[in-house]
C-alpha cells in the first residue's frame, strides 16, 4: 500500500526503516508502538529489485510509517535501542550474517540527523556499531514473512517474549 493511504485527514506521516536482527521480531515489536500506523518486512539497501535473488548485501528491516504529531523519531528510536544490542557486529540473537546487522535508514536527512544525534549524545557512544545512512534501496520481504509473528506466535524470534509485546 501507498504512504498516501494512511495519510487520512491530512495528517502527517513519515517513513524510517529500523534493522535489527531477524525482522520478523522487529515488526511484532515496532507495529504496537504509539504513532506507528503500518509496518512491512523488507530489505534495505541491496542491489537488487527481487527477493529471488542471491544475497546482495541487504540488511534485514522493517518500514515503519508513523505519524511524527503522535511520535518523534528520536521516541522511535528509543524504543528501537530496546530491542537490540547496539555493540553486536552482524548478529542478532541467534541470528549471524551481515544480513543481520543493526542500522536505521531514511530518505529524510533529518531522520538520519536525529539518529546520529541519539547515538552521539549516550555515553556508549564510541561502542555503537548500528549502521546509520540513506536509504537507496528497498524491497518488500515476500507475504511469508509479513506479520510471521502474529501469524505463528511460536516461530523463532531473538527478542525476549517480555519485550516482545511490552507495547502491544
Amino acid at each position: 500500500m501507498k504512504i498516501e493511504e494512511y495519510n487520512h485527514d491530512n495528517n502527517e506521516v513519515e517513513v524510517i526503516y529500523f534493522a535489527g536482527g531477524c525482522l520478523w521480531g522487529v515488526q511484532e515489536f515496532l507495529k504496537y508502538l504509539p504513532g506507528v500506523s503500518k509496518t512491512e518486512a523488507g530489505r534495505a539497501n541491496g542491489l537488487t529489485d527481487s527477493t529471488k535473488s542471491s544475497y546482495d548485501g541487504y540488511t534485514e528491516c522493517v518500514k515503519v510509517i508513523f505519524s511524527p504529531n503522535v511520535v518523534n523519531v528520536n521516541e522511535l528510536i528509543g524504543y528501537f535501542f530496546e530491542i537490540i544490542d547496539p555493540y553486536s557486529i552482524d548478529k542478532q540473537g541467534e541470528d549471524v550474517g551481515k544480513k543481520y546487522r543493526t542500522g536505521i535508514y531514511s530518505k529524510q536527512s533529518s531522520h538520519l540527523k536525529s539518529a546520529t544525534r541519539f547515538i552521539n549524545c549516550r555515553d556508549d557512544a564510541d561502542k555503537i556499531v548500528v549502521e546509520i545512512l540513506p536509504l537507496l534501496n528497498y524491497v518488500k520481504s515476500d507475504e511469508e514473512h509479513q506479520e510471521r509473528l502474529s501469524r505463528f506466535p511460536n516461530d523463532y524470534c531473538h527478542i525476549p517474549k517480555k519485550i516482545l509485546h511490552k507495547y502491544k
